[in-house]
Protein backbone atom coordinates (compact mmCIF):
# COMPACT_ATOMS: atom_id res chain seq x y z
CA UNK A 1 0.00 0.00 0.00
CA UNK A 2 1.69 3.41 -0.47
CA UNK A 3 -0.16 6.89 0.70
CA UNK A 4 -1.74 9.35 -2.08
CA UNK A 5 -0.84 12.47 -2.82
CA UNK A 6 -3.70 15.52 -2.67
CA UNK A 7 -6.06 14.51 -5.16
CA UNK A 8 -6.50 17.74 -6.83
CA UNK A 9 -10.01 19.15 -7.03
CA UNK A 10 -12.13 17.34 -10.22
CA UNK A 11 -10.14 13.98 -9.28
CA UNK A 12 -11.04 11.45 -11.52
CA UNK A 13 -13.58 8.76 -9.92
CA UNK A 14 -14.42 11.12 -7.08
CA UNK A 15 -17.90 11.21 -5.46
CA UNK A 16 -19.67 13.79 -3.67
CA UNK A 17 -22.85 12.03 -1.72
CA UNK A 18 -25.70 13.83 -0.09
CA UNK A 19 -25.17 14.96 3.34
CA UNK A 20 -27.50 12.68 6.13
CA UNK A 21 -30.52 13.95 7.39
CA UNK A 22 -30.48 13.92 11.26
CA UNK A 23 -31.69 10.93 12.85
CA UNK A 24 -32.82 8.98 15.76
CA UNK A 25 -32.26 5.17 16.93
CA UNK A 26 -31.15 2.47 14.38
CA UNK A 27 -28.28 0.56 13.70
CA UNK A 28 -25.42 2.90 13.76
CA UNK A 29 -22.59 0.76 12.33
CA UNK A 30 -24.80 0.02 9.16
CA UNK A 31 -26.74 -3.11 7.79
CA UNK A 32 -24.88 -4.82 5.26
CA UNK A 33 -21.87 -6.93 5.89
CA UNK A 34 -19.49 -4.05 3.97
CA UNK A 35 -20.57 -1.47 6.46
CA UNK A 36 -19.94 -3.45 9.64
CA UNK A 37 -17.03 -4.80 8.41
CA UNK A 38 -15.96 -0.77 8.02
CA UNK A 39 -17.49 -0.16 11.48
CA UNK A 40 -15.73 -3.71 13.00
CA UNK A 41 -12.56 -2.53 11.26
CA UNK A 42 -12.79 1.45 13.16
CA UNK A 43 -13.83 0.02 16.24
CA UNK A 44 -10.61 -1.94 16.43
CA UNK A 45 -8.52 1.09 15.47
CA UNK A 46 -10.25 3.34 18.10
CA UNK A 47 -11.06 0.85 20.43
CA UNK A 48 -11.83 3.78 23.14
CA UNK A 49 -15.92 3.46 23.83
CA UNK A 50 -16.34 7.03 24.60
CA UNK A 51 -14.98 8.75 21.57
CA UNK A 52 -16.66 6.43 19.59
CA UNK A 53 -20.03 7.25 21.68
CA UNK A 54 -19.50 10.75 20.59
CA UNK A 55 -18.76 10.56 17.36
CA UNK A 56 -21.83 8.11 16.49
CA UNK A 57 -23.99 10.93 18.27
CA UNK A 58 -22.61 13.99 16.06
CA UNK A 59 -22.92 11.17 13.41
CA UNK A 60 -26.88 11.40 14.06
CA UNK A 61 -27.28 15.07 14.69
CA UNK A 62 -27.07 15.88 10.90
CA UNK A 63 -24.13 18.35 11.34
CA UNK A 64 -22.23 16.83 8.39
CA UNK A 65 -22.43 18.26 5.02
CA UNK A 66 -22.09 16.51 1.94
CA UNK A 67 -19.25 13.85 1.68
CA UNK A 68 -16.52 12.96 -1.01
CA UNK A 69 -15.05 10.19 -1.22
CA UNK A 70 -12.01 9.88 -3.58
CA UNK A 71 -8.62 7.61 -3.63
CA UNK A 72 -7.13 7.67 -0.01
CA UNK A 73 -9.71 10.44 1.36
CA UNK A 74 -13.14 10.96 2.64
CA UNK A 75 -14.13 14.30 2.96
CA UNK A 76 -17.17 16.50 4.72
CA UNK A 77 -17.31 19.84 6.42
CA UNK A 78 -18.60 19.78 10.26
CA UNK A 79 -20.35 22.57 12.10
CA UNK A 80 -20.79 23.02 15.46
CA UNK A 81 -22.71 25.99 16.16
CA UNK A 82 -21.52 29.17 13.71
CA UNK A 83 -18.50 27.36 12.89
CA UNK A 84 -17.47 25.01 10.13
CA UNK A 85 -14.50 22.36 10.21
CA UNK A 86 -12.87 20.84 7.71
CA UNK A 87 -12.63 16.78 8.30
CA UNK A 88 -10.72 14.51 6.50
CA UNK A 89 -10.10 10.68 6.84
CA UNK A 90 -7.27 9.25 5.24
CA UNK A 91 -6.46 5.49 4.25
CA UNK A 92 -3.70 4.13 1.97
CA UNK A 93 -4.66 3.04 -1.72
CA UNK A 94 -3.77 -0.50 -2.64
CA UNK A 95 -0.55 0.64 -5.57
CA UNK A 96 -0.66 -1.69 -8.80
CA UNK A 97 0.93 -4.49 -7.81
CA UNK A 98 -1.91 -5.35 -4.99
CA UNK A 99 -5.04 -4.94 -7.49
CA UNK A 100 -2.84 -7.16 -9.78
CA UNK A 101 -2.93 -9.70 -7.23
CA UNK A 102 -5.99 -8.92 -6.19
CA UNK A 103 -7.75 -9.64 -9.71
CA UNK A 104 -5.58 -12.69 -10.10
CA UNK A 105 -7.23 -14.09 -7.05
CA UNK A 106 -10.76 -13.03 -7.74
CA UNK A 107 -10.40 -14.28 -11.41
CA UNK A 108 -9.87 -18.16 -10.28
CA UNK A 109 -12.92 -18.03 -7.95
CA UNK A 110 -15.90 -18.64 -10.72
CA UNK A 111 -18.78 -17.62 -8.43
CA UNK A 112 -16.77 -14.13 -7.46
CA UNK A 113 -15.84 -13.29 -11.28
CA UNK A 114 -19.54 -13.95 -12.07
CA UNK A 115 -21.09 -11.25 -9.31
CA UNK A 116 -17.96 -8.35 -10.00
CA UNK A 117 -19.07 -8.84 -14.06
CA UNK A 118 -22.33 -7.85 -12.74
CA UNK A 119 -21.20 -4.76 -11.17
CA UNK A 120 -22.86 -6.48 -7.66
CA UNK A 121 -19.45 -6.60 -4.99
CA UNK A 122 -19.77 -9.40 -2.84
CA UNK A 123 -18.41 -10.64 0.06
CA UNK A 124 -16.42 -13.02 -1.21
CA UNK A 125 -13.80 -10.45 -2.39
CA UNK A 126 -12.69 -9.32 0.67
CA UNK A 127 -11.46 -12.95 1.15
CA UNK A 128 -9.71 -12.41 -2.17
CA UNK A 129 -8.35 -9.24 -1.45
CA UNK A 130 -6.79 -11.30 1.94
CA UNK A 131 -6.05 -13.85 0.13
CA UNK A 132 -3.73 -11.74 -2.39
CA UNK A 133 -2.62 -9.50 0.69
CA UNK A 134 -3.69 -6.88 -0.12
CA UNK A 135 -6.74 -6.18 2.53
CA UNK A 136 -9.56 -3.55 1.95
CA UNK A 137 -10.10 -2.66 5.48
CA UNK A 138 -7.68 0.03 7.70
CA UNK A 139 -5.62 -1.84 10.04
CA UNK A 140 -3.92 -0.16 13.01
CA UNK A 141 -1.72 3.11 11.49
CA UNK A 142 -4.07 2.93 8.63
CA UNK A 143 -6.84 5.91 9.62
CA UNK A 144 -6.05 8.87 9.63
CA UNK A 145 -7.96 11.75 10.65
CA UNK A 146 -7.45 16.10 10.08
CA UNK A 147 -9.79 18.66 11.68
CA UNK A 148 -10.00 22.23 11.55
CA UNK A 149 -11.56 21.84 15.23
CA UNK A 150 -8.07 21.06 16.57
CA UNK A 151 -9.98 19.11 19.78
CA UNK A 152 -7.77 18.18 22.12
CA UNK A 153 -8.84 14.77 22.11
CA UNK A 154 -7.97 12.17 19.25
CA UNK A 155 -9.84 11.11 17.05
CA UNK A 156 -12.46 14.13 17.59
CA UNK A 157 -16.61 13.89 17.44
CA UNK A 158 -16.58 15.61 14.40
CA UNK A 159 -14.10 12.82 12.25
CA UNK A 160 -15.22 9.77 14.62
CA UNK A 161 -18.72 11.05 13.21
CA UNK A 162 -17.32 11.20 9.75
CA UNK A 163 -16.06 7.65 9.88
CA UNK A 164 -19.62 6.30 10.94
CA UNK A 165 -21.34 7.90 8.61
CA UNK A 166 -18.76 6.39 5.90
CA UNK A 167 -20.36 2.88 7.05
CA UNK A 168 -23.73 4.50 5.98
CA UNK A 169 -22.49 5.47 2.71
CA UNK A 170 -21.75 1.55 1.72
CA UNK A 171 -24.75 0.70 2.99
CA UNK A 172 -25.89 2.52 -0.04
CA UNK A 173 -23.42 1.53 -1.96
CA UNK A 174 -19.99 -0.72 -1.41
CA UNK A 175 -18.55 -0.18 -4.63
CA UNK A 176 -17.33 3.42 -2.47
CA UNK A 177 -14.29 1.00 -0.64
CA UNK A 178 -12.95 0.05 -3.82
CA UNK A 179 -12.86 3.70 -4.85
CA UNK A 180 -11.25 4.75 -1.41
CA UNK A 181 -8.62 2.28 -2.29
CA UNK A 182 -7.58 3.81 -5.91
CA UNK A 183 -10.32 2.30 -8.29
CA UNK A 184 -13.67 2.72 -9.77
CA UNK A 185 -16.26 0.39 -10.20
CA UNK A 186 -15.43 0.95 -13.65
CA UNK A 187 -11.70 0.22 -13.27
CA UNK A 188 -12.08 -2.88 -11.28
CA UNK A 189 -14.48 -4.43 -13.76
CA UNK A 190 -12.28 -4.00 -17.08
CA UNK A 191 -8.90 -4.65 -15.22
CA UNK A 192 -11.14 -8.04 -14.32
CA UNK A 193 -11.85 -8.38 -18.07
CA UNK A 194 -8.26 -8.20 -19.42
CA UNK A 195 -6.94 -10.18 -16.09
CA UNK A 196 -9.53 -13.40 -17.89
CA UNK A 197 -8.70 -12.28 -21.29
CA UNK A 198 -4.63 -13.00 -20.41
CA UNK A 199 -5.81 -16.01 -18.44
CA UNK A 200 -7.45 -17.50 -21.55
CA UNK A 201 -4.99 -16.28 -24.15
CA UNK A 202 -2.25 -18.14 -21.23
CA UNK A 203 -4.34 -21.26 -21.02
CA UNK A 204 -4.30 -21.54 -25.15
CA UNK A 205 -0.82 -21.24 -25.67
CA UNK A 206 0.95 -22.69 -22.21
CA UNK A 207 0.93 -26.26 -23.71
CA UNK A 208 2.29 -25.51 -27.03
CA UNK A 209 -0.52 -27.27 -28.68
CA UNK A 210 -1.92 -24.81 -30.68
CA UNK A 211 1.37 -24.38 -32.84
CA UNK A 212 0.44 -23.90 -36.77
CA UNK A 213 0.62 -26.56 -39.25
CA UNK A 214 3.85 -25.97 -41.64
CA UNK A 215 3.39 -27.29 -45.07
CA UNK A 216 5.90 -30.80 -45.57
CA UNK A 217 4.60 -31.62 -42.23
CA UNK A 218 2.79 -34.78 -41.31
CA UNK A 219 -0.67 -34.15 -40.67
CA UNK A 220 -0.93 -36.93 -38.13
CA UNK A 221 1.51 -36.75 -34.72
CA UNK A 222 4.01 -38.34 -34.35
CA UNK A 223 2.35 -41.04 -31.80
CA UNK A 224 -0.79 -41.23 -33.75
CA UNK A 225 1.66 -42.26 -37.04
CA UNK A 226 1.04 -45.05 -39.12
CA UNK A 227 3.79 -47.77 -38.89
CA UNK A 228 6.19 -47.64 -42.09
CA UNK A 229 4.87 -50.56 -44.71
CA UNK A 230 7.51 -52.23 -46.86
CA UNK A 231 8.49 -50.45 -50.04
CA UNK A 232 8.05 -52.01 -53.15
CA UNK A 233 11.65 -53.05 -53.90
CA UNK A 234 11.78 -54.44 -50.34
CA UNK A 235 8.97 -57.06 -51.08
CA UNK A 236 10.50 -58.27 -54.83
CA UNK A 237 13.50 -59.05 -52.87
CA UNK A 238 11.36 -62.07 -50.97
CA UNK A 239 10.89 -65.71 -52.83
CA UNK A 240 8.35 -67.72 -52.88
CA UNK A 241 9.04 -69.99 -49.73
CA UNK A 242 9.48 -67.17 -47.52
CA UNK A 243 13.45 -66.36 -47.99
CA UNK A 244 15.51 -63.40 -49.54
CA UNK A 245 16.76 -63.12 -52.73
CA UNK A 246 20.39 -62.88 -53.29
CA UNK A 247 19.97 -59.47 -53.34
CA UNK A 248 18.04 -58.89 -50.81
CA UNK A 249 19.50 -56.67 -47.64
CA UNK A 250 17.67 -58.15 -44.52
CA UNK A 251 19.38 -60.75 -44.18
CA UNK A 252 18.52 -64.18 -42.20
CA UNK A 253 17.38 -63.02 -39.24
CA UNK A 254 14.93 -61.05 -40.75
CA UNK A 255 11.04 -61.42 -38.86
CA UNK A 256 7.62 -61.41 -39.64
CA UNK A 257 5.89 -58.70 -39.74
CA UNK A 258 4.21 -57.72 -35.74
CA UNK A 259 0.10 -57.38 -36.31
CA UNK A 260 -0.97 -53.73 -36.66
CA UNK A 261 -2.37 -52.68 -33.12
CA UNK A 262 -4.02 -49.09 -34.33
CA UNK A 263 -7.53 -48.95 -34.65
CA UNK A 264 -8.79 -50.05 -37.94
CA UNK A 265 -10.17 -46.92 -40.27
CA UNK A 266 -13.83 -47.75 -41.91
CA UNK A 267 -12.43 -45.87 -45.00
CA UNK A 268 -9.75 -48.04 -45.63
CA UNK A 269 -9.98 -51.15 -47.60
CA UNK A 270 -9.16 -54.64 -45.94
CA UNK A 271 -11.87 -54.92 -43.28
CA UNK A 272 -14.29 -57.75 -42.64
CA UNK A 273 -17.86 -58.01 -43.13
CA UNK A 274 -18.08 -57.61 -39.57
CA UNK A 275 -15.83 -54.74 -39.26
CA UNK A 276 -18.12 -53.04 -42.31
CA UNK A 277 -21.38 -53.63 -39.67
CA UNK A 278 -19.80 -52.49 -36.51
CA UNK A 279 -18.62 -49.15 -38.51
CA UNK A 280 -22.15 -48.49 -40.11
CA UNK A 281 -22.76 -45.88 -37.63
CA UNK A 282 -20.33 -43.46 -37.54
CA UNK A 283 -21.26 -42.22 -34.41
CA UNK A 284 -21.73 -45.33 -32.35
CA UNK A 285 -19.12 -45.07 -30.86
CA UNK A 286 -18.95 -41.46 -29.95
CA UNK A 287 -17.34 -38.19 -31.30
CA UNK A 288 -14.01 -39.24 -33.50
CA UNK A 289 -10.62 -38.09 -32.16
CA UNK A 290 -10.06 -34.22 -33.14
CA UNK A 291 -6.93 -32.93 -34.81
CA UNK A 292 -4.26 -33.13 -32.45
CA UNK A 293 -2.94 -29.57 -33.53
CA UNK A 294 -6.70 -27.80 -32.46
CA UNK A 295 -5.94 -25.81 -29.27
CA UNK A 296 -6.73 -27.57 -25.87
CA UNK A 297 -9.75 -25.72 -25.35
CA UNK A 298 -11.27 -26.78 -29.04
CA UNK A 299 -10.41 -30.40 -28.54
CA UNK A 300 -12.19 -30.46 -24.97
CA UNK A 301 -15.44 -28.89 -26.81
CA UNK A 302 -15.16 -31.21 -29.61
CA UNK A 303 -15.15 -34.50 -27.72
CA UNK A 304 -17.81 -33.60 -24.89
CA UNK A 305 -20.76 -35.72 -25.00
CA UNK A 306 -23.37 -34.78 -27.38
CA UNK A 307 -26.70 -33.40 -25.61
CA UNK A 308 -30.21 -34.33 -26.83
CA UNK A 309 -32.21 -31.81 -28.54
CA UNK A 310 -34.48 -29.52 -26.74
CA UNK A 311 -38.21 -30.71 -25.98
CA UNK A 312 -40.67 -28.66 -28.56
CA UNK A 313 -42.20 -25.45 -26.90
CA UNK A 314 -45.24 -25.34 -25.49
CA UNK A 315 -48.45 -24.56 -27.78
CA UNK A 316 -49.62 -20.91 -27.97
CA UNK A 317 -52.44 -19.78 -26.00
CA UNK A 318 -56.20 -19.50 -28.01
CA UNK A 319 -56.51 -16.39 -29.80
CA UNK A 320 -57.63 -13.52 -27.92
CA UNK A 321 -60.65 -12.55 -29.74
CA UNK A 322 -62.23 -15.92 -28.73
CA UNK A 323 -66.01 -14.91 -27.70
CA UNK A 324 -67.16 -18.62 -27.94
CA UNK A 325 -69.71 -18.47 -24.32
CA UNK A 326 -67.19 -21.58 -21.65
CA UNK A 327 -69.39 -24.76 -22.53
CA UNK A 328 -69.30 -25.63 -18.86
CA UNK A 329 -71.83 -22.52 -17.92
CA UNK A 330 -68.45 -21.40 -15.34
CA UNK A 331 -67.45 -17.30 -15.54
CA UNK A 332 -63.66 -17.83 -17.85
CA UNK A 333 -61.82 -15.55 -15.28
CA UNK A 334 -61.54 -17.76 -12.25
CA UNK A 335 -60.48 -21.09 -15.06
CA UNK A 336 -57.72 -18.39 -16.47
CA UNK A 337 -56.51 -17.55 -13.18
CA UNK A 338 -56.40 -21.78 -11.73
CA UNK A 339 -54.88 -22.52 -15.23
CA UNK A 340 -52.34 -19.96 -14.58
CA UNK A 341 -51.49 -21.11 -11.31
CA UNK A 342 -51.46 -24.69 -12.29
CA UNK A 343 -48.73 -23.93 -15.17
CA UNK A 344 -46.60 -21.89 -12.71
CA UNK A 345 -46.29 -24.61 -10.55
CA UNK A 346 -45.62 -26.92 -13.12
CA UNK A 347 -42.84 -25.06 -14.69
CA UNK A 348 -41.17 -24.78 -10.75
CA UNK A 349 -41.46 -28.66 -10.92
CA UNK A 350 -39.70 -29.71 -14.21
CA UNK A 351 -37.11 -26.89 -13.30
CA UNK A 352 -36.18 -28.66 -10.40
CA UNK A 353 -36.61 -32.00 -12.32
CA UNK A 354 -34.02 -30.04 -15.13
CA UNK A 355 -31.69 -29.11 -12.17
CA UNK A 356 -32.18 -25.28 -12.52
CA UNK A 357 -32.64 -23.64 -9.27
CA UNK A 358 -30.62 -24.68 -5.91
CA UNK A 359 -33.56 -25.22 -3.62
CA UNK A 360 -36.39 -28.06 -3.76
CA UNK A 361 -39.72 -26.30 -4.86
CA UNK A 362 -42.19 -25.72 -1.51
CA UNK A 363 -44.72 -28.53 -1.31
CA UNK A 364 -48.17 -27.79 -2.12
CA UNK A 365 -50.44 -25.74 -0.70
CA UNK A 366 -53.53 -26.99 1.35
CA UNK A 367 -56.81 -25.71 0.76
CA UNK A 368 -56.14 -23.25 3.43
CA UNK A 369 -52.72 -21.59 2.54
CA UNK A 370 -54.01 -21.83 -1.16
CA UNK A 371 -57.27 -19.72 0.04
CA UNK A 372 -55.06 -17.17 1.80
CA UNK A 373 -52.80 -16.92 -1.07
CA UNK A 374 -55.63 -16.20 -3.88
CA UNK A 375 -57.22 -13.51 -1.11
CA UNK A 376 -53.52 -12.20 -1.29
CA UNK A 377 -52.67 -11.86 -4.74
CA UNK A 378 -55.70 -12.14 -7.14
CA UNK A 379 -55.73 -8.92 -9.28
CA UNK A 380 -59.57 -8.88 -9.66
CA UNK A 381 -60.89 -6.31 -6.61
CA UNK A 382 -64.43 -8.44 -7.15
CA UNK A 383 -62.66 -11.35 -6.68
CA UNK A 384 -60.61 -10.13 -3.56
CA UNK A 385 -63.61 -9.28 -1.72
CA UNK A 386 -65.03 -12.84 -2.42
CA UNK A 387 -62.15 -14.43 -1.20
CA UNK A 388 -61.60 -12.24 1.78
CA UNK A 389 -65.29 -13.70 3.01
CA UNK A 390 -63.71 -17.65 2.31
CA UNK A 391 -60.36 -16.53 4.29
CA UNK A 392 -62.65 -15.10 7.31
CA UNK A 393 -65.10 -17.77 7.52
CA UNK A 394 -62.31 -20.44 7.09
CA UNK A 395 -60.39 -18.69 9.51
CA UNK A 396 -63.58 -19.07 12.32
CA UNK A 397 -63.27 -22.57 11.27
CA UNK A 398 -60.00 -23.15 12.48
CA UNK A 399 -60.55 -20.64 15.78
CA UNK A 400 -57.90 -17.86 14.77
CA UNK A 401 -59.28 -14.27 15.33
CA UNK A 402 -57.42 -12.76 12.82
CA UNK A 403 -58.40 -10.10 10.39
CA UNK A 404 -58.61 -11.50 7.26
CA UNK A 405 -57.12 -8.55 5.74
CA UNK A 406 -53.76 -9.55 7.99
CA UNK A 407 -53.23 -12.95 7.04
CA UNK A 408 -53.64 -11.71 3.29
CA UNK A 409 -50.53 -9.25 4.12
CA UNK A 410 -48.82 -12.07 5.94
CA UNK A 411 -48.75 -13.99 2.38
CA UNK A 412 -47.69 -10.64 0.30
CA UNK A 413 -45.03 -10.07 3.02
CA UNK A 414 -43.53 -13.98 3.43
CA UNK A 415 -45.76 -16.62 1.29
CA UNK A 416 -46.86 -19.59 3.37
CA UNK A 417 -44.13 -19.32 5.73
CA UNK A 418 -44.97 -15.66 6.40
CA UNK A 419 -48.46 -16.97 7.06
CA UNK A 420 -47.06 -19.62 9.90
CA UNK A 421 -45.11 -16.99 11.30
CA UNK A 422 -48.45 -15.15 11.91
CA UNK A 423 -50.38 -18.18 13.02
CA UNK A 424 -48.27 -20.13 15.33
CA UNK A 425 -45.69 -19.10 17.59
CA UNK A 426 -42.83 -21.97 18.41
CA UNK A 427 -39.98 -21.89 21.23
CA UNK A 428 -36.85 -21.96 19.41
CA UNK A 429 -33.95 -23.63 21.03
CA UNK A 430 -31.63 -22.13 23.62
CA UNK A 431 -28.53 -21.33 21.46
CA UNK A 432 -30.88 -19.83 18.57
CA UNK A 433 -32.17 -17.66 20.88
CA UNK A 434 -29.05 -16.80 22.84
CA UNK A 435 -27.39 -16.23 19.03
CA UNK A 436 -30.27 -13.93 18.31
CA UNK A 437 -30.13 -12.06 21.44
CA UNK A 438 -26.94 -11.33 20.70
CA UNK A 439 -27.59 -10.71 16.82
CA UNK A 440 -30.12 -7.98 17.88
CA UNK A 441 -28.62 -6.49 20.56
CA UNK A 442 -25.25 -5.30 17.56
CA UNK A 443 -28.66 -3.47 15.65
CA UNK A 444 -28.60 -0.81 18.28
CA UNK A 445 -25.99 1.83 19.90
CA UNK A 446 -24.67 0.19 23.22
CA UNK A 447 -26.09 3.15 24.52
CA UNK A 448 -29.35 3.31 23.42
CA UNK A 449 -30.46 -0.33 23.53
CA UNK A 450 -33.79 -0.37 24.53
CA UNK A 451 -35.51 -3.70 26.44
CA UNK A 452 -35.62 -6.57 24.66
CA UNK A 453 -38.39 -9.29 25.96
CA UNK A 454 -38.51 -12.44 24.52
CA UNK A 455 -41.45 -14.93 24.06
CA UNK A 456 -41.03 -17.97 21.87
CA UNK A 457 -40.62 -16.68 18.60
CA UNK A 458 -40.98 -13.10 19.22
CA UNK A 459 -38.45 -10.65 19.86
CA UNK A 460 -40.08 -6.95 20.75
CA UNK A 461 -37.88 -4.13 21.49
CA UNK A 462 -39.98 -1.79 24.40
CA UNK A 463 -43.49 -1.56 24.69
CA UNK A 464 -44.58 -0.36 21.46
CA UNK A 465 -42.03 -2.39 19.39
CA UNK A 466 -40.94 -3.06 16.76
CA UNK A 467 -40.88 -6.86 17.25
CA UNK A 468 -38.99 -9.38 15.21
CA UNK A 469 -40.24 -12.69 14.70
CA UNK A 470 -38.17 -15.71 13.88
CA UNK A 471 -39.40 -18.28 11.35
CA UNK A 472 -38.75 -21.51 10.85
CA UNK A 473 -37.13 -20.85 7.54
CA UNK A 474 -34.13 -19.28 9.43
CA UNK A 475 -35.76 -15.70 8.55
CA UNK A 476 -36.87 -12.69 10.70
CA UNK A 477 -40.13 -10.73 10.06
CA UNK A 478 -40.28 -7.67 10.99
CA UNK A 479 -43.82 -6.24 12.93
CA UNK A 480 -45.09 -3.00 13.70
CA UNK A 481 -48.15 -2.49 15.43
CA UNK A 482 -50.80 -0.67 14.43
CA UNK A 483 -54.83 -0.44 15.59
CA UNK A 484 -54.01 -2.71 18.80
CA UNK A 485 -52.83 -5.85 16.55
CA UNK A 486 -49.25 -6.38 15.07
CA UNK A 487 -48.99 -6.21 11.35
CA UNK A 488 -46.31 -7.40 9.58
CA UNK A 489 -43.91 -5.08 7.78
CA UNK A 490 -41.28 -5.24 5.18
CA UNK A 491 -39.68 -8.15 3.88
CA UNK A 492 -38.02 -11.07 5.65
CA UNK A 493 -34.30 -11.24 5.87
CA UNK A 494 -31.90 -13.72 7.97
CA UNK A 495 -30.23 -10.54 8.94
CA UNK A 496 -32.33 -9.11 12.01
CA UNK A 497 -30.50 -5.87 11.75
CA UNK A 498 -31.49 -5.05 8.51
CA UNK A 499 -34.89 -5.80 9.43
CA UNK A 500 -34.37 -3.90 12.88
CA UNK A 501 -33.14 -1.27 10.64
CA UNK A 502 -36.30 -1.44 7.47
CA UNK A 503 -38.83 -1.20 10.72
CA UNK A 504 -37.45 1.66 12.55
CA UNK A 505 -37.32 3.50 8.94
CA UNK A 506 -41.03 2.56 8.79
CA UNK A 507 -42.45 3.82 11.75
CA UNK A 508 -40.28 7.48 11.16
CA UNK A 509 -42.13 7.41 8.16
CA UNK A 510 -45.73 7.00 9.47
CA UNK A 511 -48.11 9.88 10.43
Amino acid sequence: MSHPAEPPSGTPGARTLPAFPARRGGPVRGRTVWARAWSAAVEEIWPEPEPLKRGRAFARTGRLGAVTVAPGRVRAVSYTGAAAYPTELTVPVLDEADWERLLEVAAARPRLTAALLEEELPAEFAEAAEEAGAPLLPGHGDLATHCGCDAPEHPCPHATGLAVQTAWLLDQDPWLLPLLLGRTREAVVDDLKAELLLRAMTEVTAHGDDRAWEPGESEEPEDQAEPSQPSDAEDDAHDGDGTHGAGGTHGADHTEPTEQTEPWDAGEPGGTEEDEEEHDDPFAAGPPEPDARAPRGSRALYTRERLPLPDLPPLPPPPADMEDPPATGIEADPLDRLVADAAVRARELLAHLHGAGDAEPPPPWDDWQDTVRLAATHPDPRARERLRQAVADRAARRGLGLDPDLLAEAWRTGGAAGLEVLERPWTPGRRETARARTALAEAWSPDEEPALTVEDNRFTFGAQGPQLRLGRDGRWYGYLRQGGAWWPTGEPDPDPAAVTADLLAASERRP
